[in-house]
């Protein structure tokens, strides 16, 4: 592996390099050039100070204390990095593994790592020496058990943050197994800062196998390492401490290596993910109706447990999208529209609870499936392209991993299809194919929408969710994003369900538009009456809050007067009659349904604006 840029311009780069090339040096060649002088006994020299011949003296034998010191360096390197190798490998399974397992099994694990540290790792150390045996693998083993809960706390908690991301939330639905998961998402993510631990962790474990080789629970006579060098050299400390110094120092030198080269490694390794060269099976045909709906959701009910209470953020939502049509879903913060979004491609919180009448997505029931066969549906015939790309794009990953992992899972595409797509895709969205071998943080926010774009349309779905896609960029952006969308759409005929907060986009871009408020739906129309023929109130102070270039300077902008709806306490009535300039006395009490004349413009209001009154400018 090639050094990075920069890498030997510092300080410490060099010093930590220097320092671990003498400590490789002298275990390889001191068993070569001492070994012979470290073991051979002389009676005539016996228990002397230091000379030109034995700088350090000699220890109770007339052996030469330097070099065995020297010779020393491997039987008490290797040992030590071995316990730290098993016990970070251990540790970092058992904490990240809590990432990818399902609830019970996180609460379980959870608990044993909560367990684990509850007790001193030096008195497990010694404890488990003592049942293991006297003994260096005694000793290794001992030492690797009890540096696993340490790392299993700091893989947990790196991971917990993994865990939340969007594109592990997309891994899981494109059916990816925990141990991909693992090792493709979370782990290249928290590596980091697990190596800063492992080979600091290696300094510790020197140090503290010395500690046992100096009680003499490990390295066993006639073997040595420099714990039980220093303990020979202990009984004539006062008289003559070097013997005991010069072990001493080399624990310390050797320590000291190991934080300086996790300091440098910390902050120059570059994550690379592995390899996913196993491509699964196709998946088996869902049978839609190619002539019904897309998507068809019927009463959808989210419910999130709260330390206050359940909240319903989502109450009895219906919607449908056909081929090729754009649905506009808007709204204010917290009316329910991502959740909405996000129950539908499965991808809630493992504690929210979904209910619904009907799903069905390309004629498939969806409740009906098997998860594994629900996860292969939706990563097929779903596309989600998320509010934040930055967050939904493993980092980890280069693109090219990222756009060909669908197709690889679950069109059982090889290698060189994968890539030919992958290029076709970005070619699609206006990019380059030499992008493939970026990764994100590499490319624009523009860039990195038009590649979760891409990323959806490599399983050519059926239904394309954009959760606020434009929110994060800048005008012209938003315009790209948008014109490329209507490219897609009339491309592939893919339904789009387009979310966002920009009611005037919604209106120039979605042919019909539903109007959310509060977890309900209150309003649906044709997007071409949000203009002047709009009959909620809600729905009408939101069009009248949009500014145009007409409008009055001097007057400020219309609002919606007062708090939204407490959802720990909903309203028996209608959510918006506290807020709402109409509201009747029915309306506190009897929550009113989502009907009307027109099957293509329904509203949910006891006293709707009539549509004269509607069209004529407030």
């Amino acid at each position: 592996m090639s050094l990075p840029r920069g890498y030997l311009r510092s300080p410490m780069a060099w010093a930590s390099a220097l320092m671990l090339a003498s400590l490789v040096l002298l275990a390889l060649a001191a068993p070569l050039l001492w070994g012979v002088a470290a073991d051979r006994p002389d009676p005539s020299a016996v228990l002397q100070g230091p000379s030109a011949a034995h700088p350090f003296g000699t220890d109770n034998l007339g052996r030469d204390v330097l070099a065995r010191v020297l010779t020393a360096t491997r039987p008490s390197l290797l040992p030590a990095l071995a316990a730290a190798l098993l016990g970070a490998t251990g540790g970092v399974l058992l904490g990240a593994a809590t990432a990818v397992v399902g609830r019970r099994s996180r609460r379980v694990l959870s608990a044993l790592i909560n367990l684990l540290l509850a007790f001193p790792a030096l008195l497990i150390a010694l404890f488990l020496a003592v049942v293991f045996g006297a003994g260096e693998a005694g000793a290794v083993l001992a030492l690797a058990v009890a540096g696993v809960p340490g790392f299993a706390r700091l893989a947990q908690t790196l991971a917990a943050a993994v865990a939340g991301t969007d594109h592990l939330a997309a891994a899981r639905v494109l059916g990816l197994r925990r141990h991909r998961l693992l090792w493709r998402h979370v782990l290249p993510n928290i590596a980091e800062p697990l190596l800063l631990a492992a080979t600091t962790a290696a300094g510790t474990a020197l140090v503290a196998l010395s500690g046992l080789s100096f009680l003499g629970l490990g390295v066993q006579p006639p073997g040595y390492d420099w714990g039980q060098l220093l303990n020979q050299g202990l009984d004539r400390i006062y008289a003559d401490p070097l013997p005991a110094l010069a072990p001493g120092l080399a624990i310390l030198y050797a320590a000291l290596t190991f934080q300086l080269l996790g300091e440098v490694l910390a902050g120059r390794v570059a994550h690379r993910g592995p390899a996913d060269r196993t491509p699964a099976p196709p998946p088996a045909p869902s049978g839609p109706a190619e002539d019904g709906p897309v998507l068809q959701v019927e009463d959808l009910c989210v419910e999130l447990p709260t330390p206050d209470g359940v909240i319903r953020p989502v109450r009895g939502v219906s919607l449908s999208l056909r081929p090729g049509e754009i649905v506009g879903l808007v709204g204010e913060s917290g009316s329910g529209k991502s959740l909405t979004a996000l129950a539908v491609a499965d991808l809630l919180p493992d504690r929210a609870r979904v209910s619904r009448r009907t799903m069905r997505l390309l004629g498939a029931d969806l409740a009906a499936m098997t998860p594994k066969e629900r996860d292969r549906h939706l990563a097929t015939g779903l596309a989600t392209v998320f509010q934040n790309p930055a967050s939904a794009l493993n980092p980890s990953l280069r693109i090219a991993t990222q756009l060909t992992e669908a197709v690889r899972a679950h069109r059982g595409a090889s290698r060189a299809e994968a890539a030919a797509q992958a290029a076709d895709a970005l070619r699609r969205v206006h990019l380059p194919p030499a992008l493939l071998r970026s990764r994100p943080h590499q490319l624009s926010g523009g860039q990195r929408q038009r590649v979760m774009i891409a990323s959806g349309l490599m399983v050519r779905p059926a239904l394309i969710i954009a959760d606020e896609p434009t929110t994060a960029l800048d005008v012209t952006v938003q315009r790209q994003i948008i014109r490329l969308l209507s490219e897609i759409r009339r491309e592939t005929s893919a339904a789009i369900l387009f979310i966002s907060h920009d009611i005037a986009l919604v209106g120039e871009f979605c042919e019909r538009v539903l109007v959310m408020y509060a977890g309900t739906v209150v309003e649906t129309l044709p997007a071409d009456r949000l203009a002047d023929a709009t009959r909620h109130p809600y729905t009408r102070a939101l069009v009248e809050s949009v500014p145009d270039l007409t409008a009055d300077r001097d007057r400020a902008l219309p609002t919606v007067e007062g708090p939204p709806p407490d959802p720990l306490a909903p309203a028996p009535g209608c959510p918006f009659e506290p807020r709402c300039p109409r509201r009747l006395d029915r309306c506190a009490e009897q929550a009113p349904p989502l009907d009307g004349p027109d099957p293509a413009h329904r509203v949910a209001c006891w006293n709707p604006v009539p549509v004269a009154v509607a069209a004529v400018p407030s």
